[in-house]
């Protein structure tokens, strides 16, 4: 569970900073708690696809290879379907169960995904909701979300 943790919070650190460096990921790792070596961090980049572009505060920095809505590395496509239990939708919202531990893991996949019926999503230990326009809006994410858990 390290490891998939670990590579969520790689994709969300690159969306937030400008990352240029995998020397700097294992600095900005190391800040929220994560210990790593290079190796690791070199692996993680090579199996999520991260690639880099030009920066605008920096020369470059990394980015994720999600081009269209509903775009999703098989990495994360096999995270989310492996700890996923229940996808319903309730009103306008979908509220999304996992194992124990995987909610932010889930939540960073969901937004991943950037589904435009998907206004944003609150993630916590083993639940993710997601807030969406209306509830037909939500049927149709909880629809599309189950297709991604297999499983359900």
């Amino acid at each position: 569970m390290l490891r998939n943790a670990r590579q969520t919070k790689i994709l969300e650190l690159i969306e937030e900073k400008e990352i240029e460096t995998q020397e700097d990921l294992c600095k900005e790792l190391e800040k929220v708690n994560f210990k790593v070596t290079q190796a690791t961090v070199s692996r993680d980049v090579r199996e999520l696809g991260l690639y880099k572009i030009a920066g605008v505060e920096k020369r470059y920095r990394y980015t994720a290879t999600r081009k269209r809505e509903g775009e999703l590395p098989e990495r994360m496509r096999a995270l989310f379907e492996a700890g996923v239990e229940t996808i319903q939708a309730v009103g306008n919202i979908v509220v999304t169960k996992t194992m124990a531990g995987y909610g932010s893991n889930a939540g960073a996949v969901i937004d991943l995904l950037n589904y435009a019926e998907i206004v944003g999503s609150i993630a916590g230990d083993d639940t993710v909701f997601s807030l969406c326009n209306t509830s037909e809006d939500a049927t149709a994410a909880r629809d599309r979300l189950r297709e991604i858990a297999k499983n359900l």
